[in-house]
């Protein structure tokens, strides 16, 4: 059994309107306990706690914290969560108001990431962030960086409370995980270059966190990424090789899930991750159709990509159909506003087809159709057609092989110089001999 955790959602009386319309105060406490038991907590107490003017000292009122006080004492939580960003100041107030360990949703998630991250890059990126977030407090314990199991000991455990923390090593700390994070950096770009001379379209998945996104990627690409009913089941990028319908060749990389009021530290940690979004040929928005909250994760996931300034194609996905009612599937086919959705199920499979016909539709909008006549014993020229390009009509005659292809834009020099005399641009025009 894990430790017991008491959720506080701090819900401001002054929200604005449009954000209050998208998403309620129980929904928000509902993703906090959410969060809360990604981090293997168990919650015996949740409640939210409406907040008509913050407090310097406690962010909450005083009769609120005298409350809580008395519930912490008849309910006994290891740690209480306070679904709100806590100044140093308010958290160790708290703590001894309550008598009790008090983490903020920066915590929490940061304790998350810190326990998912998989490669060197999504370690060291979380460890930025969470060096960023400890730099102003109070650290309790460092042996978080030789710790072997994630997160970084907010919850406690054997000798996590005996070292005070040293700024200064903390400080030296954050400039070593910086220059590794440029190297790491500079290895991706490289990446990213080899791809872009083969070159495949990128289509990256975004969407909030739990929409399904890596069992999507697991749909397509007949992968086995880790997909969960589970908060941030993914941090680090993925990429695979997709095949389309026509025979379009695409990278599909699957990102980190968004979230509402993501901690500043982690979106600046997190840039180099999300740098594949940016540049990527066509973003997939995948949604949560079934889930309650689905337009306000939307609006989220949307200010996200505008910060970013990811200003790609973007094909929106309603994931989770199996999950509504017959009459509901039909209506999202149907009625999905000027920018058509495409409506599937990662996991039955159920219009999967025409996301990936859409998908083709939109990676190769750009391309250009030449045609191309070549000897049937060239092998490797037609294999070097076939690689590039993709094939749309091929006709054997007299010992020459006439093809048409559609290529991309950025593709067409090397077409050119290849074959000089023996393509031509279809525009009504007959194949060059």
């Amino acid at each position: 059994m894990g430790s017991r955790a008491f959720v506080i959602h701090v819900e401001p009386k002054n929200r604005n309107r449009a954000d209050a319309a998208l998403r309620d105060a129980e929904a928000r406490l509902a993703e906090a306990v959410g969060l809360t038991a990604a981090i293997h907590l168990d919650v015996v107490q949740a409640q939210v706690a409406p907040l008509a003017r913050p407090t310097p000292a406690t962010l909450l009122g005083t009769g609120k914290v005298d409350e809580i006080a008395i519930l912490a004492k008849a309910e006994e939580p290891d740690v209480i969560i306070v679904n709100a960003h806590l100044t140093p100041v308010q958290q160790r107030n708290l703590e001894k108001a309550w008598n009790s360990k008090v983490l903020d949703r920066t915590a929490v998630i940061l304790e998350i990431f810190g326990e998912r991250a998989a490669t060197r890059e999504g370690r060291l990126q979380v460890e930025l962030a969470h060096l960023n977030y400890q730099r102003s407090r109070l650290v309790r314990s460092w042996t978080h960086l030789e710790r072997q199991r994630g997160g970084f000991g907010f919850l406690g455990g054997p000798g996590e409370s005996q070292i005070e923390s040293d700024r200064r090593l903390i400080a030296e700390r954050i400039v070593r995980i910086k220059a590794e994070l440029e190297k790491v950096k500079r290895t991706r770009s490289l990446g990213r270059q080899a791809r872009k001379k083969v070159p495949f379209p990128v289509v990256a998945l975004v969407g909030y966190t739990n929409a399904g996104k890596s069992t999507l990627f697991n749909r397509l690409t007949e992968s086995e990424v880790l997909a969960k009913d589970l908060l941030f089941a993914t941090l680090d990028p993925t990429m695979r090789a997709v095949k389309l319908p026509q025979g379009t060749k695409v990278i599909l990389s699957d990102t980190v899930g968004f979230i509402a009021d993501l901690p500043t530290e982690l979106v600046a940690a997190f840039r180099a991750t999300l740098e594949e979004v940016l540049e990527a040929d066509v973003i997939l928005h995948v949604r949560d159709a079934a889930h309650a909250e689905s337009a306000a994760q939307k609006a989220d996931v949307l200010q996200v990509l505008d910060d970013l300034g990811a200003d790609r194609p973007m094909l929106e996905v309603l994931n989770k159909i199996d999950l509504l009612e017959p009459e509901q599937r039909a209506g999202l086919l149907t009625h999905n506003g000027r920018r058509p959705a495409i409506a599937v199920s990662a996991l039955t499979g159920d219009g999967v087809p025409a996301l990936l016909a859409t998908l083709e539709s939109a990676v190769t909008r750009d391309n250009i159709t030449v045609s191309l006549k070549l000897d049937a014993a060239d092998g490797s020229a037609l294999a070097f057609a076939y690689r590039h390009a993709q094939v749309l009509e091929r006709r054997d005659r007299g010992g020459k092989i006439s093809l048409s292809l559609r290529i991309h834009p950025d593709d067409l020099g090397r077409f050119e110089s290849r074959f000089a005399k023996k393509m031509a641009i279809e525009h009504g025009a007959g194949i060059n001999s």
